[in-house]
């Protein structure tokens, strides 16, 4: 067990900074998942941690034990990686025990670890294997028990499922999950793949370009983006943004878009919107859903549209609609089959439309 601090960390490649001053906080026994487009600083921040990388400037500490300094041995961390890094000229089971027997771990204790770990994953019948007589999805279980065998305080993963099928990735996600719930360690997870990020963690930190932008649990980060950015990278599909102005007037404020459409803004306290404001307009495509009754909810609007993509994943359908001359995407349960140029009334339910500043990219609303 063990809590997790990085303090203003710093990584340098000779003059070049990538990551800048990063402040983050992990409690004990936390899934948190760092999650961003390749070149973020993830998997660096990953490696500095494991003391694979070292730290231009800041501190990471341990349980209030700063780390900088310490060799990767020593720190009480598990590592699995992206390509498993197995050898492959020992077994399944001396490919687990490697690291206990390194450390001088008696026999009989290897063998109960390696047993045990072996249950849980599955993988008591390939004890006597070599790794290329796996499949993928079990070179990664043997990697991930050579991690748990050592009982570690922390777990570190780096990407370990993007070499798997989809299938594979799904099935690998709820027996890392399971994983966190049986075993009592922190794990702090490195993904590109926002799905990842969000069925997995208990926070998510989004980093773009060696910066935080968001840290909080996935439905925080899912209903409430804190700039652009953060909002078209979570969700599947991403948020709608669309770039519009402020028409505001004594009676109604509007978002104008160059097409000549206008959505009302519901009003909401503490929000201060100026006419000709220009701000990016945002609304997730599960709040715009075909609808045959035009009687309206709280909060919904109704607009003509017309399909220009109709994409069915058999319990839910994708829409790629225009709008009065406005592409959106739209997702809706259900079975239904849509043509292309079909015309079609959309609900909206504005309650839960963004806005945010065009040139910040933070929300203000």
């Amino acid at each position: 067990m063990a809590e997790l601090k990085f303090k203003d960390v710093i990584k340098r490649y000779g003059k070049t900074e990538v990551i800048h001053g990063v402040n983050l906080d992990v409690t004990e026994k936390e899934f948190l998942v760092l999650v961003g487009p390749s070149g973020c600083g993830k998997s660096t921040l990953l490696r500095m941690l494991a003391g694979l990388e070292e730290i231009s400037g800041g501190t990471i500490s341990i349980n209030d034990k700063i780390v900088n300094d310490i060799a990767p041995k020593d720190r009480g961390l598990a590592m699995v990686f992206q390509n498993y890094a197995l050898y492959p000229h020992m077994n399944v089971f001396d490919n687990m025990s490697f690291g206990l027997r390194i450390g001088k771990t008696p026999k009989a204790e290897i063998r109960e670890r390696v047993d045990e770990v072996a249950v849980i994953l599955g993988l008591e019948d390939l004890l006597f294997r070599k790794p290329h007589e796996l499949s993928g999805g079990q070179r990664q279980r043997v990697a991930m028990g050579r991690a748990m065998v050592r009982k570690p305080a922390i777990f570190l993963f780096d990407e370990p499922l993007s070499n798997l099928d989809a299938k594979l990735r799904i099935q690998m996600r709820a027996e890392i999950k399971m994983l966190h719930q049986r075993v009592d360690s922190t794990i702090i997870y490195v993904t590109h793949d926002q799905v990842e990020a969000m069925t997995l963690a208990d926070r998510i930190v989004v980093l773009k370009d060696g910066y935080i932008e968001q840290i909080g649990t996935p439905l925080d980060l899912f209903s409430h983006p804190v700039n652009t950015f953060v909002a078209g990278f979570i969700g599947t599909p991403p948020m709608n943004l669309v770039d519009c102005k402020i028409n505001k007037t004594p009676d109604k404020t509007v978002v104008q878009f160059d097409t000549g459409l206008e959505i009302p803004v519901p009003d909401k306290e503490g929000t201060k919107l100026v006419h000709d404001q220009a701000v990016v307009w945002g609304l997730r495509a599960e709040e715009i859903i075909p609808v045959d009754d035009t009687s309206l909810l709280p909060g919904e609007w109704i607009f003509p549209g017309k399909v220009l993509v109709f994409e069915p994943l058999g319990n839910e359908t994708h829409l790629h609609m225009d709008v009065m001359g406005v592409q959106l995407m739209s997702r809706s349960e259900g079975k239904r089959i849509f043509r292309p140029n079909e015309d079609l009334n959309l609900g909206m339910n504005l309650n839960e439309m963004h806005l945010f500043d065009a040139k910040t990219t933070q929300v203000v609303y």
